[in-house]
């Protein structure tokens, strides 16, 4: 599967380069291509489907003959497809399991395309990779998500964490380093696993600010992909982060 980093198109007259990755679907206007990005904006360009089905890649799936969609950007297929960003768009209801095969094969891909090299090995080289983290006063940590067989997140392995991690997830590092959330915490919440997912196989920067029954704790915390297989995650005891007002003497 060769990564397409960059397209450009014309729109309004203007040369745009577009990251394919923050592309989320194209849809035709009978002869007009609105391609919607992240962010929600909408460029259009006088381009056919075909013609942007071969630009775009095989990480696209075609979901109606006026729509293709990138599969980074579903969240899950039911009677509509459910992107991350909360949008949801019809398809063709024949197609589903088609669809849905073709979204699992690109998944699938994505994780056997892990590569292992220039991947810290040894507890001792992520220590090393890191160090500049290790006296942080925020919790920081690099983790490795393990997949099953459906290639779905069900897990994750702490491979990195500082003083400050240990401090808020109450445990000491020599419990928390190279082993997993799982078997730490019984009462593992889906919704972390949901969204790290997401980090590791699309690349997405992620803020989540929801409560932890697994500390009892509210957290703020800013994930993003690091390694092949990883995201790191920034962590905040929402209660340890003070409001500041700046006021400004008036002249």
């Amino acid at each position: 599967m060769d990564e397409i980093k960059h397209i450009t198109i014309i729109s309004n007259g203007r040369k745009i380069v577009l990251s394919v990755s923050a592309i989320l679907y194209v849809l035709m206007i009978e002869k007009t291509a609105e391609i919607h990005v992240s962010g929600g904006h909408i460029y259009k360009t006088r381009m056919t489907l075909s013609e942007l089905e071969k630009k775009l890649g095989d990480k696209f799936i075609k979901i109606h003959r006026g729509c293709i969609v990138s599969a980074m950007a579903i969240h899950d297929i039911t009677d509509r497809i459910n992107l991350s960003n909360g949008e949801s768009l019809i398809y063709t209801i024949r197609k589903k399991n088609q669809i849905i095969d073709q979204f699992h094969l690109i998944q699938k891909q994505m994780i056997l395309n892990f590569a292992k090299k220039d991947i810290p090995v040894t507890e001792e080289e992520y220590r090393e990779y890191y160090r500049s983290f290790d006296n942080l006063p925020f919790a920081f940590t690099d983790i490795e998500m393990v997949f099953d067989d459906d290639r779905h997140a069900v897990d994750w392995i702490f491979r990195y964490g500082n003083a400050a991690l240990a401090e808020l997830e109450k445990l000491p590092l020599n419990h928390l380093i190279g082993h997993s959330f799982a078997s730490l915490f019984s009462n593992m919440d889906s919704k972390w696993l949901r969204s790290y997912e997401r980090a590791t196989l699309y690349g997405e920067l992620l803020e989540l600010v929801e409560y932890s029954p697994e500390i009892d704790t509210y957290l703020k915390v800013i994930c993003f992909p690091t390694f092949k297989g990883h995201c790191g995650c920034i962590l905040f005891d929402i209660s340890d982060i003070k409001s500041a007002i700046i006021q400004q003497d008036c002249i």
